[in-house]
């Protein structure tokens, strides 16, 4: 057997006449025969789409039976994905339900304060949280149109809280990749495919933000656009996916959306309105009622006034609403308050939310096999050829926002597309522009939308939305034609090995990004600008300097000083994740013992997992007694497996 490498031309240690080597002999480690086994580089990495390969008899082995059968069975699978899939959007839609109800109405109350939203800053984060909070990027985009055309705020301020709302809306497919957990390395595709939405987002906020309160360039361009066209009403955009999903959705609740609308443009009486629609047909009927004033100067011209006795009379118009028909939704009897139908509703979407994504990636896993694996990779994953290659990115593009437009909701799309990246049938760098284009997709539904305002609204609506959509095109300038600025890439594939390692840290980064930051910086806002200016600026600083010195201690550390070659020096949780990782998993072992069975058997899988790698590794490993110390103590292990002389 050959020696391996490192044992080629190693001299011997000297002996001493007892036949042991020295103490101050240089002992060479053990070595295992894992090195010796011949691998493919790319073998374990774990970014690599893998394989499904098909387990079961091929078709030209089976006989009329057996292919009747298996036809029989992919059309069963295909019925039984689509209606799970089906299930899935009604779920997304349940989900945005119940989250306008449990906030919905602090949602309008954080929209009324117009002050705060005059700080770009202050409009951006509260965009994001209320978007968060009603899971709706439209719905929040209805009542920022709401407040500018009734006057209560203008374009110009709207612009940050589109940009939030952009931000906002990526939360949802963050959540459906925290479904794929069980397993690490799908965990670790999902959760980078859903957060490479997220650092698009971030990334382009953190550039146009700025630029947008230095020179109000998206604000500009967007009026020079509507003052150049004459640009006439048109239709209400296409409600394709409406169409098929409203059947059960309305038949679990239907909202009355106009009731935050109502709350963020000061109308008291809609706080003691409740968002469930209760009546779905009503007429509304106006009649002439006679009123008394205090004198004829308060008689409106042209209304009818008169004096009888010592009161002036004039007559006024009164809209009566009357209720012809009741809601057949499941809430519509139930005398709920908003708070717990919301609960309701966000613990069964949730449950079926997570159940139609785990029987939707089982079917997947098994209809995408041999053949028809090798020919959906092929198609969604390979470039055209040389010199067209840089083409299939901008056509990818151009498909997202062609889904988007027809399902009428990123979420819905970039929800569907995250479990595809998980199992490995979607490659992270093909996720990224479908990404992009469904960005752009929501922003073209929400103009056409906008084309179907009042006349007298049309402008102002119409330019809201055009600045959503050309932060978006500016965002993919900035992101994406060269590639060595998609930037958002490389950092949600390293945030995908984080969470892989440490699967709690995607609840972490969910609640950091999403509701701590964005309320620590409204905070900080409402406490006047030069708060967050003193803490936002070292913040800033010093992220700037930790990114620096981290990229100079990879490439180039030779011109850092000896200390800061790397980050030793500090406290170890400061610089490693381990000590919170034995912190959190403590946690969750006294869970185990003390709160729940659940964790328990969480736990024993992880443990089988490892003791089945473990047992692998030492099929292939042993180690060498010729390396070892006679003085150092040994424990005598149970088996010993007797060593391949070389």
């Amino acid at each position: 057997m050959p020696l391996h490498p490192e044992f080629r031309d190693t001299p011997s240690p000297t002996l001493d006449d007892a036949g042991k080597a020295p103490k101050d002999s240089v002992v060479l480690p053990a070595y295992s025969t894992m090195d010796l086994v011949d691998k493919d580089p790319d073998e374990d990495d774990p970014w690599n789409l893998p394989e499904l390969q098909d387990t079961g008899l091929k078709w030209s082995e089976l006989d009329a039976k057996g292919k009747v059968m298996r036809v029989l069975t992919s059309i069963v699978k295909f019925i039984l994905l689509v209606g799970f899939l089906y299930m899935f959007v009604c779920s997304l839609d349940v989900l945005s339900s119940a989250f306008q109800l449990v906030g919905g109405k602090a949602a309008g109350d954080i929209f009324q304060d117009n002050a705060v939203l005059s700080n770009p800053v202050a409009g951006l984060v509260i965009g994001v949280l209320v978007t968060v909070l009603v899971q709706s990027s439209s719905t929040s985009s209805s009542i920022v149109v709401s407040m500018v055309s009734s006057g209560l705020l203008e374009v110009q301020s709207a612009v940050p809280v589109i940009m939030g709302a952009n931000i906002g809306t990526s939360v949802t497919n963050t959540i459906v990749a925290m479904m794929q957990a069980g397993d690490r390395n799908e965990f670790r595709r999902a959760f980078a495919g859903a957060t490479v939405h997220d650092f698009f987002n971030w990334l382009s906020v953190l550039i146009l933000l700025p630029l947008e309160a230095a020179t109000g360039v998206l604000y500009k361009l967007t009026k020079i656009v509507i003052d150049s066209f004459n640009i006439q009403g048109g239709d209400n955009a296409p409600d394709l996916l409406k169409v098929i999903t409203d059947p059960l959705t309305s038949a679990i609740i239907e909202l009355d959306k106009t009731v935050i609308s109502d709350i963020a443009t000061g109308d008291a009486a809609a706080r003691n309105k409740s968002l469930i629609k209760i009546w779905c047909k009503t007429e509304k009927i106006t009649t002439l009622l006679n009123i008394t004033v205090p004198s004829a100067a308060n008689c409106t011209t042209g209304v009818p006034c008169w004096v009888e006795g010592n009161k002036t009379w004039t007559q006024i118009n009164v809209t009566e609403t009357i209720n012809l028909e009741r809601c057949n939704h499941i809430f519509a009897y139930a005398n709920l308050p908003d708070l717990a139908v919301g609960l309701i509703l966000l613990a069964l979407s949730l449950l079926i939310l997570c159940t139609c994504l785990i029987l939707i990636v089982k079917l997947l896993n098994s209809m995408l096999k041999g053949q028809v694996a090798v020919v959906i990779k092929k198609v969604l994953n390979t470039d055209f050829p040389f010199p067209f290659g840089w083409v299939t990115g901008y056509i990818a593009i151009l498909i997202g926002a062609g889904m988007t437009f027809i399902v009428q909701s990123s979420s819905v799309f970039t929800s569907a597309i995250t479990p595809l990246v998980g199992i490995g049938v979607i490659s992270l760098e093909r996720a990224y522009p479908l990404t992009l284009g469904s960005n752009i997709g929501t922003t073209t539904t929400a103009i056409l939308a906008a084309m179907a305002a009042p006349g007298e609204t049309l402008a102002n609506s119409l330019q809201i939305a055009l600045c959503h959509f050309f932060f978006n095109i500016a965002g993919i300038l900035l992101w994406y034609p060269i590639p060595f600025t998609r930037i958002p890439i490389r950092l949600a594939r390293a945030l995908g090995n984080r969470t892989a390692n440490y699967r709690w840290f995607a609840a972490i980064y969910l609640l950091l990004c999403f509701f701590l930051m964005p309320l620590t910086i409204l905070g900080l806002s409402l406490a006047g600008w030069q708060a967050l200016v003193g803490v936002a600026v070292p913040i800033v600083v010093l992220a700037i300097f930790i990114i620096i010195v981290n990229l100079m201690q990879t490439r180039c550390p030779r011109y850092l000083p000896s200390r800061l070659r790397n980050w030793d020096f500090l406290p170890r949780p400061l610089h490693s994740m381990a000590p919170w990782d034995r912190v959190v998993m403590s946690g969750m072992a006294f869970c185990g013992t003390r709160c729940c069975c659940c964790c328990k058997c969480c736990q024993k899988t992880e443990d089988e997992e490892k003791g089945g790698k473990e047992r692998k590794k030492s099929q292939e490993m042993y180690d060498n007694p010729a390396l070892t110390r006679d003085d150092e103590p040994q424990e005598a292990p149970k088996e010993t497996v007797k060593a391949t002389q070389l």
